[in-house]
């Protein structure tokens, strides 16, 4: 085994596992504008701003994406998007885990989501906003 290449090997293989966590958000955030009348009907009575709630939505997830791939401003985007993942935890997965015909779906989204949050964090706590290597 080489371990002169092993540095570099690893910092590649952080920058595509950065980018792959990051793809995702990106087509969920352009799905809140494709599918917008979908996700409209998902928004809980309780929330407020119902449609703009889905737009604001869809721009956060996009400028996360655009953030975690550039490297532009990567640690607050992370904390940014560990929190919005932890609204969707609260107010639609955990309460879904109360309707019996989607319980099933809702658990595996909130562990979904729970992961992703862990990432967004691991991401946060390995970058600062000087250090963009």
């Amino acid at each position: 085994m080489n371990n002169e290449n092993n540095g570099s090997g690893m910092k590649h293989l952080g920058t595509l596992g950065r980018i792959l966590f990051a793809l995702p958000f990106g087509v969920m955030g352009l799905n809140h504008f494709f599918m917008y009348n979908y996700y409209v009907g998902m928004v809980s009575s309780f929330i407020p701003g119902g449609g703009f709630t889905v737009i604001i939505t869809g721009l956060a997830l996009l400028a996360a994406c655009i953030a975690i791939i550039l490297k532009k401003l990567i640690r607050i985007a992370c904390l940014l998007l560990a929190l919005l993942l932890l609204i969707f935890i609260c107010t639609i997965h955990i309460p879904g885990l109360f309707e019996g015909a989607t319980a099933n779906m809702a658990l595996i989204e909130l562990l979904k989501d729970t992961a992703l949050m862990g990432g967004a964090l691991m991401i946060a706590g390995m970058y600062k906003e000087e250090n963009t290597d």
